[in-house]
């Protein structure tokens, strides 16, 4: 609770061949030996994250890959891990060495960060062993300026920080997760109830990151149990919005005045670490499902089940009501994402509190692409306790989007 949480920190990736000095170049930036360091191609073998603190840059994850010259039948499944790294890199670091130089290996990688749109930074590394005499006609080859760097003498590491804050984008997460729909000295309830799947001592993610945006805005916050909401509304100004744990969404509706703005985290956390507008088409299409569709459950975390675990339980309770009928789901948790999405007609997929912006914007377009609806868990229990348009309210586009031809 002390930390910036791993899905709100820059993700800076590292990439390059085996034995260019990845790992070496992780701990000159820490100032630290975190990465395991060898002579030997091959060291690292499965992408490693590290959560630091980069002075000046703040709280980044470093992720140390594989090298993307690895050889044989391990080595294809190595680099095909790296290259997933893609879907969560904020920004590359593309570390090159003086034995190599440019080749097809580097080239063909940097056309895939610039058709994610990461930005770049490129080094070359073990200027303490060949100098720099091969840099202008590397930086010919790739195309782009290369910073000299010395992993191991440190020489370059301070400028190679300052091109990092200057090539790291701004809008690696959305700038507000709730600071932009209230004033200072607006007041926000937040409704959290404590169950068996409450973690004991504490909030979960989402609501602690509520109420800290809050504060950040000047805004007042008041955290209360569900079964309390009507008594503290009768005792408290008119709040600005109340917001929800979506579990108890008809609840707190209906003890909610209906000029007060209603949401819920998970829809907060659908616009701050997604395309809410996306996930509200998602759920337009729960209506259009038939009994034997395949449905995909994402869960971004791993946890213990609860015996009335929200995805292992009520969503398919509550899909099967609404289809009237048995489905076929399957479930994915932590990093796990399939490649292919078009065997399932829908996604159910949840805040998406513990991976970052880009993670989660990739496996919505991955979805649109393969043309399969994908809905996040606010979103559809929302939709399935019939208020959705009350929960968009404080989000105009995304209301428009859920109106346009809705029967619901």
């Amino acid at each position: 609770m002390l930390d910036t949480p791993k899905g709100n920190r820059l993700h800076i990736a590292l990439f390059g061949r085996r034995n260019a000095g990845k790992s070496s170049l992780i701990n000159a930036l820490t100032n630290q030996e975190l990465a395991v360091v060898s002579s030997i191609p091959g060291t690292t073998t499965d992408p490693v994250f590290k959560s630091m603190e980069i002075l000046p840059l703040g709280p980044v994850v470093l992720i140390d890959t594989a090298g993307i010259d690895d050889t044989g039948e391990l080595g294809a499944l190595r680099v095909k891990k790296t290259l997933e790294v893609l879907r969560k890199t904020d920004l590359a670091i593309l570390v090159l060495d003086p034995e190599h130089g440019v080749g097809d290996y580097e080239l063909e990688l940097k056309a895939r960060l610039a058709e994610a749109k990461i930005p770049v930074v490129a080094v070359l590394n073990k200027i303490d062993v060949d100098g720099r005499t091969r840099l202008a006609d590397l930086e010919q080859a790739l195309g782009q300026k290369i910073l000299p760097v010395s992993a191991k003498t440190r020489q370059g590491i301070e400028e190679l920080k300052r091109e990092l804050i200057k090539a790291a984008p701004s809008d690696f997460e959305a700038p507000y997760l709730v600071g932009d729909l209230v004033e200072p000295g607006d007041l926000a309830v937040l409704v959290v109830p404590i169950d068996t799947a409450a973690p004991k001592g504490r909030l979960i993610l989402p609501q602690v990151q509520v109420l800290r945006d809050l504060l950040d805005h000047n805004a007042m916050g008041l955290v209360v149990k569900e079964k309390e909401l009507t008594d503290a509304l009768a005792k408290i100004p008119r709040p600005k919005i109340v917001i929800t744990d979506s579990q108890v969404f008809s609840k707190v509706a209906a003890a909610t005045p209906r000029e007060v703005w209603m949401t819920s985290f998970s829809i907060l956390m659908a616009r701050y670490k997604g395309d809410l507008l996306e996930l509200v088409r998602g759920a337009k299409a729960i209506k259009h499902l038939k009994p034997g569709d395949r449905v995909l459950i994402a869960e971004a975390c791993t946890h213990h089940r609860q015996p009335e675990d929200i995805g292992k339980v009520q969503i398919p309770r509550w899909l099967r009501q609404q289809v009237g009928g048995e489905l076929d789901f399957q479930w994915v948790s932590g990093g796990g994402f399939p490649e292919d999405l078009s065997p399932y007609r829908l996604i159910v997929h949840c805040g998406a509190c513990m991976i970052n912006r880009r993670e989660m914007l990739y496996r919505i377009q991955a979805a649109k692409a393969a043309g399969v609806p994908i809905v996040n868990y606010g979103v559809f229990l929302a939709y399935v306790h019939g208020i959705l348009d009350r929960a968009l309210e404080p989000f105009p586009a995304a209301k428009m989007v859920w109106e346009e031809g809705s029967s619901r």
